[in-house]
């Protein structure tokens, strides 16, 4: 019976002894972030599409605070780049047709009378918005879906449709309050135009 205690205490004290160490470590060796990275990356929509050139959002706003232009997201638009730009002071520039256009937000819609359950589409999503398995039926998770089409390509039988989202009152956006310098400076505008009048 004292051999079990005493291998339970001698377990406790390395349980302990291994905290104190990690605890230690976790202060001592602790890696800041770059908060400006944090808040291009809040930014961006994380549809983590790839269409930027980058594999997903976040190394897409490491690219970013490291000088990368910030007209090269599709899915976030022209809002996107003109809040990027208010964050960052910089000129915003017209979205780069070269990385896709801007669209409504769409979601994958798979029409499961089709799908053979190959797991292409699967595989091929960056958000786990799809559920199904191997010769099973699948279908999409709506409310994880960012719309990037990156399942329909690989499907070989061509059963996924990207569909516009209906703007509802519990999907809709509010758009980015103007900055009061340009309120100001639109409401003088107003002021020397009735003066003229």
């Amino acid at each position: 019976m004292s051999t079990v205690i005493t291998a339970i205490l001698i377990l406790f004290g390395l349980a302990v002894v291994f905290g104190i160490i990690l605890g230690y470590a976790s202060v001592r060796f602790r890696v800041e972030g770059n908060p400006i990275v944090e808040q291009i990356d809040a930014l961006l929509p994380q549809t983590q599409c790839g269409q930027c050139g980058y594999p997903g959002c976040r190394p897409y706003a490491e690219a970013i605070a490291n000088g990368d232009a910030i007209n090269k997201c599709p899915p976030g638009g022209q809002s996107t780049i003109e809040s990027l730009a208010d964050l960052l002071d910089v000129e915003a520039i017209p979205l780069d047709a070269e990385h896709g256009e801007e669209k409504p937000k769409m979601i994958a819609f798979i029409r499961e009378d089709e799908c053979i359950g190959c797991t292409k589409c699967i595989q091929a999503c960056p958000v786990d918005a799809i559920l199904g398995a191997a010769k099973q039926m699948h279908t999409v998770i709506t409310d994880e879906c960012t719309g990037c089409d990156l399942c329909v390509e690989p499907c070989p039988v061509d059963c996924i449709d990207m569909i516009p989202v209906e703007t509802t009152i519990t999907n809709w956006k509010w758009p980015a309050p103007t900055e009061s310098r340009n309120l100001i400076a639109t409401d003088r505008g107003r002021g020397l135009q009735q003066e003229a009048h």
